[in-house]
Protein backbone atom coordinates (compact mmCIF):
# COMPACT_ATOMS: atom_id res chain seq x y z
CA UNK A 1 0.00 0.00 0.00
CA UNK A 2 1.42 3.35 -1.03
CA UNK A 3 0.87 6.38 1.13
CA UNK A 4 1.44 9.79 -0.36
CA UNK A 5 3.01 12.46 1.77
CA UNK A 6 1.58 15.94 1.56
CA UNK A 7 3.63 18.67 -0.06
CA UNK A 8 5.48 20.88 2.42
CA UNK A 9 3.48 23.81 3.65
CA UNK A 10 4.82 27.22 4.55
CA UNK A 11 4.78 26.26 8.24
CA UNK A 12 6.85 23.14 7.52
CA UNK A 13 9.27 25.15 5.40
CA UNK A 14 9.74 27.58 8.28
CA UNK A 15 10.37 24.68 10.65
CA UNK A 16 12.94 23.24 8.24
CA UNK A 17 14.54 26.64 7.66
CA UNK A 18 15.19 26.81 11.41
CA UNK A 19 17.87 24.13 10.99
CA UNK A 20 19.61 25.65 7.98
CA UNK A 21 21.23 28.93 7.18
CA UNK A 22 22.03 30.17 3.71
CA UNK A 23 25.66 30.96 2.98
CA UNK A 24 27.66 31.81 -0.12
CA UNK A 25 28.36 28.09 -0.59
CA UNK A 26 24.71 27.04 -0.32
CA UNK A 27 23.03 25.60 2.74
CA UNK A 28 24.98 25.29 5.95
CA UNK A 29 23.75 22.83 8.58
CA UNK A 30 23.28 24.57 11.92
CA UNK A 31 22.08 21.55 13.85
CA UNK A 32 22.29 17.93 12.79
CA UNK A 33 20.72 16.05 15.69
CA UNK A 34 23.86 14.01 16.37
CA UNK A 35 25.52 14.20 19.75
CA UNK A 36 28.58 12.72 21.33
CA UNK A 37 27.72 10.65 24.36
CA UNK A 38 30.48 10.46 26.98
CA UNK A 39 31.13 7.00 28.42
CA UNK A 40 29.81 8.00 31.85
CA UNK A 41 26.50 9.13 30.33
CA UNK A 42 26.42 5.91 28.33
CA UNK A 43 26.63 3.91 31.57
CA UNK A 44 23.79 5.98 33.05
CA UNK A 45 21.64 5.49 29.92
CA UNK A 46 22.23 1.74 30.19
CA UNK A 47 21.16 1.87 33.90
CA UNK A 48 24.50 0.44 35.01
CA UNK A 49 25.04 3.36 37.39
CA UNK A 50 22.85 6.27 38.40
CA UNK A 51 23.66 9.99 38.13
CA UNK A 52 24.80 10.27 41.76
CA UNK A 53 27.22 7.39 41.23
CA UNK A 54 28.44 9.03 38.00
CA UNK A 55 29.04 12.29 39.88
CA UNK A 56 31.05 10.47 42.55
CA UNK A 57 33.07 8.63 39.90
CA UNK A 58 33.77 11.95 38.13
CA UNK A 59 34.84 13.50 41.44
CA UNK A 60 37.22 10.60 41.98
CA UNK A 61 38.52 11.03 38.44
CA UNK A 62 39.26 14.71 39.20
CA UNK A 63 41.40 13.63 42.17
CA UNK A 64 43.20 10.97 40.08
CA UNK A 65 43.98 12.36 36.60
CA UNK A 66 44.56 9.70 33.98
CA UNK A 67 42.12 7.24 35.54
CA UNK A 68 39.07 6.54 33.39
CA UNK A 69 35.57 7.16 34.71
CA UNK A 70 34.62 3.50 34.30
CA UNK A 71 37.63 2.47 36.36
CA UNK A 72 36.56 4.97 39.03
CA UNK A 73 33.03 3.53 39.05
CA UNK A 74 34.49 0.05 39.47
CA UNK A 75 36.87 1.18 42.23
CA UNK A 76 33.92 2.68 44.09
CA UNK A 77 32.15 -0.68 43.86
CA UNK A 78 29.32 0.46 41.60
CA UNK A 79 30.02 -1.96 38.74
CA UNK A 80 32.45 -4.88 38.20
CA UNK A 81 35.49 -3.98 36.07
CA UNK A 82 34.60 -6.77 33.62
CA UNK A 83 31.24 -5.10 33.00
CA UNK A 84 33.00 -1.77 32.46
CA UNK A 85 35.26 -3.39 29.85
CA UNK A 86 32.27 -5.00 28.10
CA UNK A 87 30.32 -1.73 28.10
CA UNK A 88 33.35 0.17 26.82
CA UNK A 89 33.58 -2.20 23.86
CA UNK A 90 29.88 -1.64 23.14
CA UNK A 91 30.29 2.15 23.49
CA UNK A 92 33.27 2.18 21.10
CA UNK A 93 31.23 0.15 18.62
CA UNK A 94 28.47 2.76 18.45
CA UNK A 95 28.29 3.98 14.86
CA UNK A 96 29.62 7.47 14.33
CA UNK A 97 29.60 9.81 11.38
CA UNK A 98 32.76 11.69 10.47
CA UNK A 99 32.36 15.03 8.73
CA UNK A 100 35.11 16.01 6.31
Amino acid sequence: MLVSTPAPTAANENDIAHYFQYSSSGLEVLEDGLKEVPFGEFMVERAVIDRVQLLRALQMQDRHPGVRVGECAAALGYVPIGEVDRLYDVWRGVATVEVA
